[in-house]
């Protein structure tokens, strides 16, 4: 009877930890009560699965995230015209973007583990209304600044995203509240785009911005969205490069968005204490 009974528990133990590698597979697939296809977008052909052993530099083997069968898909031409967002490494999670005429050719492929994480780019304050100043008024008011001032306020700050599992998001750069000196402080930053979540649209990136929040409440009191659409220009394990309708911007990994958040907080309180001293 207990030898039954420890071979019961065995059975139960392995069950267990069979689902469990199932759901490690999937990871970012799934979450309680969602399942991967109410993430996707809508329309989005975009084929989705783990990076397989036996690929080569013309070769992707996917495992789909339907648990099909292994599929090999060619990626010569998208090796070729640069295509290929990020190392492939066996067992990430991908995007690929299937050629129209042939299904079996990839023409886009896209590591979306490596996607994943924090990215920055450095932003640079403007004057106060500089841009409602003439061209000439603005080489006149920089060329005429003393150099304590642009040492003080022409300080970068550091904004980005963070890009999480389950398609979700959370921005770079926030300060918190509005300080009251701003007002005394002879330049301006542009707003934090507040990104809450992203996703993959037939090869392209969309991240949806929350429309007029700038601070930690922003998750709690939702207001109207926008979607940001960019293209992959490049991907790199440090570097990121995306192309918006406005232009290219480019990107830099960080290990963790709390890093540039207290640097980004750090470099307010400074610039308010030295604006408060400056108008004493």
């Amino acid at each position: 009877m207990k030898a039954k009974l420890i071979l019961g528990l065995m059975a139960v133990v392995a069950v267990l930890v069979l689902s469990a590698c199932k759901d490690k597979k999937a990871d970012g697939d799934k979450e309680p009560g969602k399942l991967t296809s109410q993430l996707l977008l809508r329309n989005d052909s975009t084929v989705y699965g783990l990076v397989c052993d036996g690929c080569t530099d013309s070769v992707l083997v996917l495992l789909p995230s339907d648990d099909s069968d292994p599929v090999e898909y060619d990626i010569i031409d998208a090796k070729q015209a640069h295509k290929i967002f990020g190392v492939l490494r066996i067992g990430d999670w991908v995007g690929v973007v299937l050629n129209k005429s042939d299904h079996k050719v990839a023409d886009l492929v896209i590591d979306l583990d490596q996607l994943k994480g924090t990215w920055c780019y450095k932003v640079m304050p403007q004057l106060r209304s500089y841009e409602t100043m003439s061209k000439r008024m603005q080489r006149r008011m920089m060329r005429d600044m003393p150099d304590s001032v642009k040492q003080t306020f022409l300080i970068p700050r550091e904004y980005g995203f963070t890009l999480k599992r389950q398609f979700s998001a959370s921005p770079v750069g926030l300060i918190g509240g509005g300080n009251s000196l701003e007002g005394e402080s002879p330049v301006v930053y542009p707003e934090v785009p507040f990104y809450s979540e992203w996703h993959i649209w037939n090869g392209r990136l969309i991240l949806t911005r929350q429309l007029g929040q700038t601070g930690f409440a922003a998750h709690a009191a939702p207001h109207k969205i926008a979607n940001d659409t960019a293209d992959f220009v490049m991907m790199t394990p440090d570097t990121l490069v995306l192309a918006f309708r406005d232009g290219e911007q480019g990107y830099y990994r960080r290990s963790n968005a709390e890093d540039a958040n207290r640097k980004a907080r750090t470099v307010a309180m400074q610039q308010a204490q030295k604006a408060l001293n400056s108008v004493k």
